[in-house]
């Protein structure tokens, strides 16, 4: 019997394609999970796939970027806590330390020790050149005759050596000459050196310190001879030996005497005990009762200037010094007279009279530079040997310093 119906021809089987083979960016309908397939000849014939709606391909799109790769797990023993990402900073770069020199310590520095003598040397020739230049004048000649004697006495007078000094010398250099047998005079000028230095020798002696706690020194001498100032550079002097000084203004009669004192003290650092309008004698007994309790190791009592003939003020002084004996048994130890070299035959009379009333134990004589009279020490050797401490040949602090007999000849002399 014949039908009006078609018989369809079976499909042909469709390979289980995977939806892969479709063009790339297209879709799909999602399909029924298809039923287990069973042997090619005994399974029925399928039933056609749901016809494929095909959707426009749309615009072009950049092709994603590849997906990350799958980082695998760690195993479970090594998987720390979640840790909040942090950008990971670079190790800072260490940056250099500036280049230093190190330099090692130096070595310990002894204290500075004093201006060379050749310094101080130079500087007392020039101070005497004065009074040397007219005596060196003498041995210029090429005779050693009774002339030249004449001459050598004559520039001796000039120079304040004083008459009984100057003729010492001279019967001493015929001696030295006739023993030596000299035959030119600058032969007989290198004697007079040695003469010159042998009777200076007992007035060659250092100021002693420490035997007495505290030593203690009066100073005296007339206006004008550098007292003040000489005091001021001895201070120095002693403070940088570490020796404790303590001054003691007792020149209460000059106005500016104490303010004088005062800038000395204030550059040695050292104190000083001043009473304005005071008793010279009332001021030099508390300066020596401060010492002791201060554990001073000198006390200088500043006096005021006088005169040998002003024999109220010199009692004035016998005072002081009977005051300081009161307040430290055996004190003053020291009572040193400041002379100025430029009085010549007149600092000889002062040194006089100063030793006759207070008992001298030693002299600062200044001012020998520019002065053609330095020849008085030969005198004061002579007549009245007390000790010379000091010399001064200028106002600079190094300007003072320890007499030597030979080095005084030799600056004078040669």
């Amino acid at each position: 019997m014949f039908s009006f119906f078609k018989k369809k021809s079976a499909p042909a089987p469709v390979p289980d394609e995977a939806p892969a083979l479709l063009p790339e960016g297209w879709a799909t309908r999602p399909a029924a999970a298809p039923a287990p397939v069973a042997a090619p000849a005994a399974a029925p014939v399928p039933e056609a796939l749901p016809v494929a709606v095909v959707v426009p391909p749309p615009a072009p799109v950049p092709a994603p970027s590849p997906a990350p790769v799958p980082v695998p797990q760690q195993p479970p023993a090594v998987v720390q806590a979640a840790a909040p990402a942090v950008r990971p900073v670079a190790a800072p770069v260490p940056v250099p330390a500036p280049v230093v020199n190190v330099v090692p310590p130096p070595a310990p520095v002894a204290a500075p020790a004093p201006p060379p003598r050749a310094s101080w040397m130079e500087r007392l020739r020039a101070g005497l050149r004065k009074t040397g230049g007219s005596i060196a004048s003498v041995f210029t000649g090429t005779k050693i005759d009774e002339q030249l004697y004449e001459e050598l006495e004559e520039a001796l007078l000039l120079a304040d050596a004083g008459v009984k000094a100057t003729q010492f010398l001279l019967d001493d250099l015929k001696r030295r000459v006739k023993d030596a047998r000299a035959t030119d005079p600058q032969a007989v000028r290198a004697l007079l050196v040695d003469a010159l230095a042998e009777l200076l020798k007992p007035l060659e002696k250092g100021l002693e310190v420490g035997r007495f706690t505290p030593t203690v020194m009066m100073v005296v001498g007339v206006n004008g001879a550098g007292k003040t100032t000489s005091i001021g550079k001895l201070t120095r002097h002693l403070a940088d030996s570490d020796q404790k000084v303590l001054l003691a203004a007792a020149d209460t009669f000059r106005a500016a005497a104490r303010e004088q004192l005062g800038v000395w003290a204030d550059r040695a650092q050292v104190e000083i005990i001043s009473q304005e309008g005071g008793d010279p004698a009332a001021v030099s007994f508390d300066a020596v009762n401060a010492g002791r309790a201060r554990g001073a190791d000198v006390v200088i009592a500043d006096t005021a200037g006088r005169l040998p003939t002003q024999i109220h003020l010199m009692e004035e002084l016998k005072k002081i010094k009977r005051v300081i004996t009161k307040a430290q048994e055996g004190a003053p130890h020291e009572v040193l007279l400041v002379v100025d070299g430029n009085t010549g035959q007149n600092a000889l009379n002062q040194v006089k009279a100063f030793d006759e009333a207070l008992n001298l134990t030693g002299l600062i004589v200044t001012k020998l530079d520019g002065t053609a009279k330095g020849g008085v020490l030969a005198a004061i050797a002579r007549e009245r040997p007390v000790p010379v401490y000091f010399i001064g040949v200028g106002e600079k602090l190094e300007d003072l310093e320890t007499f030597s007999a030979r080095e005084f000849a030799r600056a004078l002399l040669e």
